[in-house]
């Protein structure tokens, strides 16, 4: 009789007790993701502007920072300037140099070619790292049909190794109309057989559509997962498989649900660059200062 009596009791206060349940007991609201605006220096390749003209254009237009291309950077030490230089343009400018687009073939099934993109890889993570850009393209330029993922992912993790002696980490990307390496699945088997807790992905609006990746799949990612997001759109008038870069419009004005993806890229937390990667001629065709600030804006509407 005691022991149900007990019971009893026992239960009767137990909504008492979970009602005064420490607050931690709870699972955190998580934060929502922070962003930072970025320009890619291809959106106004075609005003042929120089490195420092493109970094002034991007500050006046409020960007935080900006991605410059390898050949770029190249043909400004070329000129007779340094590094140095460069660096404290960007500084003065008030950008940061959030990463760097280069073509190392470190993927490429081939040892000898994936050797010679390592030691491209390393000599140019070297540079960055000089300038104070800590991230890098890692593309899977020099594959071929089929590429074993788990393979590439060992090379992954290699290559992740080299960007923690150098400090420039590199960002793994897909591009949707390369048949080796086209797909969100394909990158995300790689980061995972790699097994590295530095491990990133590139994503891209073009290349998630032209690529048949779809925008479900970025919803697996988490914001630790992406350093870097590419912003543009695609035109809904063009078959998917017939798209090409130069057909990139801005965000927003294309078939893009940039809602959607700008509520998954919020939900990630963390902080995500957001850097607007553009090819299309009739913005070259356009001041490059228009072209900048329309960028920017069109970004913000949804960020």
């Amino acid at each position: 009789m005691t022991t149900r009596r007990n019971l009893l009791k026992s239960l009767a206060l137990t909504p008492l007790a979970m009602a005064a349940a420490p607050a931690f007991a709870q699972a955190p609201k998580k934060k929502e993701t922070s962003f930072k605006f970025s320009l890619n220096t291809s959106t106004i390749r075609g005003q042929k502007l120089t490195l420092p003209q493109t970094i002034e254009l991007t500050a006046k237009a409020g960007y935080d920072g900006f991605e410059p291309w390898m050949m770029e950077i190249q043909a400004y030490v070329e000129s007779g300037k340094t590094l140095a230089s460069l660096k404290k343009l960007a500084s003065d400018a008030g950008l940061e140099f959030f990463d760097c687009i280069g073509f190392p073939t470190w993927m490429a099934q081939d040892e000898a070619k994936s050797k010679t993109g390592f030691a491209q890889m390393e000599k140019e993570m070297g540079i960055l790292a000089e300038l104070g850009c800590p991230r890098v393209a890692a593309p899977a330029i020099g594959t071929e049909v089929p590429l074993d993922l788990l393979k590439t992912g060992e090379k992954y993790k290699q290559l992740l190794d080299l960007g923690r002696k150098t400090g420039v980490m590199p960002q793994l990307e897909f591009w949707g109309a390369f048949p080796s390496f086209h797909h969100l699945g394909q990158a995300m088997a790689v980061a995972a057989a790699a097994d590295d807790k530095d491990a990133k992905i590139l994503a891209d609006i073009y290349h998630l559509f032209r690529g048949g990746s779809g925008f479900e799949g970025m919803k697996m990612l988490d914001g630790h997962a992406i350093d870097i997001f590419h912003m543009n759109d695609f035109p809904a008038d063009i078959p998917r498989t017939e798209q090409q870069d130069k057909d990139r419009v801005m965000p927003g004005d294309g078939a893009a649900p940039m809602q959607e993806i700008a509520d998954i890229l919020k939900s990630k937390g963390g902080q995500i660059i957001l850097s607007l990667e553009l090819f299309n001629p009739t913005y070259y065709a356009m001041d490059a200062d228009v072209v900048v600030k329309e960028g920017l804006g069109k970004m913000k509407r949804f960020f």
